[in-house]
Formats: structure tokens, sequence, C-alpha cells
């Protein structure tokens, strides 16, 4: 009877969420967003020759911007969702992970495998694909903390009595699908598919990584928290498990669209564009199922700001589809085939969709975790809006300048006609890569104040109610 009793007591998602562990998270992202922007910011020098580390080989410009690009994908995207899902699986679920110990050992695994790779890139050890560039020795232990992720998360999942929360689903495929994902292109191409049929594997995995690692753990987490903030139900239900089926089964072939016009056999890259132009209809049951939920609630766009930056995402995802549904096609892939156009595409996905919703779940826990206000609502919008009119003004400028690159190159015109009109959109991409950069400056600060704030309130509370 006692027993029953002690079951009955609502459990307290303090009691279940480890908010030091998340904070560790969320701070480990920040760092390696620190990095990853300067590093992108040393490129975008580069190409108007400001480069201010010229001669020195560790620093040249091909290793920053494999460590620009790693530093995302596994530094700042791959901590924050870690942090978001110690947050998330335990309150959905209301058990805890299978062990905090093991949560904090992955932590710390985590960390080495991502600096280890940066180390390795630096002194030249990096593999010959996109996003697989990690040192082969870091590859094994890269997958086996991978496998410890699955298997801290599905315990908490698997305890769950009843129908599982479509949020769940989505983190439950993004554990396999990123394991397979990461082992396919980081051992296939390199031990055991040699050649253009490896070129084939190394397209799926660049884009399976954003589609089915990203992907499903971005929507999952949009699912959580977006009804939470409206404080009402999903749209509907049964649109969110049409995205989820549509992704399974439309985007692990979506990859190859990347080497259109490549000696990958043709009857490849039709199939790649027939499965993106499902997947853009899948994704659009997806925007409209989120937009269908705030609708009557829109005045909150304006003073819930972690849903401004939701939403914000949301717009720039419609538009990040719309490009692809554009520059999948063969007649409009001729022309931006290797341009810039790919480069302010991969932006607009990376930093205006999924960044965007991490960083707005970051500006909905912090004040939680703190148990404090953000010390500064202003510098909150500034961070918001350097950020968004940032990648805003760099995603067009690059967009734009690929159509001119693609008929500067289809014309056959010099090489200097293409590099010379190019240099005024690289250097409005300097200036853009600075205002997204002071954004996250103000978030540093405000988050370091509001750090601050947080330790003078829990002073005044031990002073007010001394331990006995």
């Amino acid at each position: 009877m006692t027993t029953d009793a002690t079951k009955a007591v609502p459990i307290d998602g303090r009691e279940l969420v480890d908010e030091r562990l998340v904070i560790w998270y969320f701070l480990a992202a920040l760092a390696y967003l620190a990095a990853s922007m300067l590093g992108g910011l040393l490129m975008a020098l580069q190409l108007v020759r400001w480069n201010p580390l010229m001669d020195i080989e560790l620093l040249s410009p091909g290793r920053w911007r494999m460590i620009h690009t790693n530093a995302i994908a596994y530094g700042f995207l791959a901590n924050s969702f870690l942090g978001a899902l110690h947050w998330s699986v335990p309150r959905l679920t209301l058990k805890p992970v299978a062990s905090r110990e093991l949560s904090y050992f992955i932590f710390l695994a985590w960390q080495v495998v991502v600096v280890s790779t940066a180390v390795g890139i630096m002194f030249g050890q990096a593999q010959g694909i996109e996003w697989g560039e990690t040192p082969v020795w870091i590859d094994p232990l890269a997958l086996a903390g991978l496998a410890l992720v699955a298997f801290n998360f599905f315990v908490p999942i698997g305890r769950t009595k009843g129908p599982l929360y479509v949020t769940l689903w989505y983190f439950m495929a993004a554990f396999v699908w990123t394991f397979l994902t990461y082992a396919m292109g980081n051992f296939l191409p390199q031990y055991f598919v040699p050649g253009t049929s490896g070129g084939a594997i190394a397209g799926l995995f660049i884009h399976d990584l954003v589609g089915l690692f990203v992907t499903p753990l971005g929507w999952g987490l949009m699912y959580y928290f977006v009804p939470i903030m409206l404080g009402k139900p999903i749209w509907s239900h049964g649109l969110s498990l049409v995205g989820f089926w549509g992704l399974a089964f439309f985007y692990p072939l979506n990859g190859i669209h990347h080497f259109l016009y490549t000696p990958i056999p043709m009857f490849l890259q039709y199939g790649a564009v027939i499965a993106t132009v499902a997947v853009e209809l899948v994704v659009t049951t997806v925007i409209i199922n989120f937009f269908g939920t705030i609708w009557g609630s829109s005045r909150a766009l304006v003073t819930n700001l972690p849903l401004r930056w939701f939403y914000t995402g949301m717009i720039f995802y419609f538009l990040t589809c719309l490009q692809c549904s554009m520059q999948v096609t063969l007649t409009f892939q001729a022309l931006i085939h290797f341009t810039d156009w790919v480069v302010g595409h991969a932006h607009l996905v990376m930093f205006g969709v999924f960044s965007m919703w991490l960083l707005g779940i970051m500006t909905y826990l912090f004040p939680r975790l703190l148990h404090t206000d953000w010390y500064s609502r202003e510098l909150c919008e500034w961070h918001y809006w350097l950020s968004a009119g940032g990648l805003l003004v760099m995603a067009s400028d690059l967009i734009l300048l690929g159509v001119f690159q693609g008929y500067w190159w289809g014309s056959l015109q010099p090489w200097d006609v293409s590099t010379n009109g190019s240099t005024p959109f690289w250097i409005i991409r300097v200036f853009a890569g600075l205002a997204m950069l002071a954004g996250q400056l103000c978030f540093f600060y405000n988050l370091y104040m509001t750090w601050q704030s947080s330790r003078v309130v829990a002073r005044n509370a031990a002073i007010a109610y001394p331990a006995t």
C-alpha cells in the first residue's frame, strides 16, 4: 500500500533531468559554434585576399574550411542535440536515462572525438569525404559513442507504457539512422567501395547526415517544444506521421542529387531527382502542420522570442526546400553546378534552419537551467536580429552570385571575369558573417551576465534559507 502511494506521487521534471549536464552540453556546443564561425570568417577573408594568417600551414584555409564544417556538425549541432535530448526524453517518458554516469562519459568522450578530429585535420590526416574528414583512427571511437548514445536513450523510451508521442518516433529513428549513416560514409568509401561507386556513397552520406541525423532530431524537438510554448497540441498528428514515414521512405536516396552530371549512372541520378521531389512534398506537410499549430496565436511571434527563432527557422526551411526542388532539376543544375549557390544553400540549411531552432531552444532553456531570467531582453533581441539578418544577407548574396557565376562559366568567359565579378559579393559575405558573429557575441555576453545573476540569486536564497 505504501509503495502504491509512493508511485502515485507526480514526478518532478528536475528529478529526471540532470540540468548540470544539459548546461555542459550547451556550453560545449557554443564553444564549437564560436570556433566554427571564426573558421568561416577566415575562409571569407581568404576569398577577398584579406587573410590575416598567411603562410601558416596549420591554419591554412583548406584545413580551416574542414574544421568550420566539422565543428558545426559534430561540435555545435551534436552537442546541442544531446543537451536537448537530456532535457526532453526524460520529461516525455517520465523515466531517467539508462545511466547518468554513462551520460557524463559520453559527454567527455564526444568532446575527445570532436577535438581530436580538429587536431587531425590540422595535421593533414583528413579523409577525402565532405563531413567524413574525421581521421580514420577516430571513426571507431565515434561509432562506439553513437551506439552508447542510442542505448542511453532507448532504455527510458523502451520502458514507456502506451503509445509514443511523435517526437520519440523521430528520436528513435535518428539514433539508428545516424549510426548507420556515419558507418556508411566513414568506412565504405575508405575500405570497401572506392572510385565512382565510392563517390555515389559519399553523396548519400553528405545528404543523409543532414536528412537522417539533423532533420529527425530537429523535427522531433520542434514537435516537443512548439506545443509547449503555444499551450496547445500540434495541429495534426496524422500529418506528423506522414512526415515521419515520408522521411523514412524517400530521404535515403536523395543524396546522389549532389552528383548530377558526374560519372554516376544516370538511372541513379534520375532516382535521386524523383526521391527529392517526393521529399519536398513530405516537407510541405510538416511546414503546414507547424503553421496550422500557430494559427490564431501569431501574436506569440512578437512576444515569445524562442518561438520566433523556431518559426524564422521554419520560413528558412521552406525557402531551403524550394531551392532544393529547383536545383535537382537537370536544367537548373547545369547552371548552378559547383557555384556559390550551393554554399548559400548550405548556410541557409545549417544556420538558417537547424542552428536557429537550437539557439531558440537555448534561449528558452537557459533561464530555466540557471533559474533566473535573462540578464537583458534587449541583448536577446540583438542576438536574434543580427543572426537572422546576417544570415538572410549572406544566403541571398551567395545564391545570387551562384547564378552569375553559372552564366560566366557557361558563356566561357575568362576566369578573371568570374573572380573579379565575384569579389563584391564575397565582400558582402564578410560583413554578413561579421553581423552573425556579433549576434553570437551578444548571446555569449548575455549568458555570462545571466549566469552571474543566477549566482547572486542562489547566494541570497542561501542567506534567506540557511541549511539546517
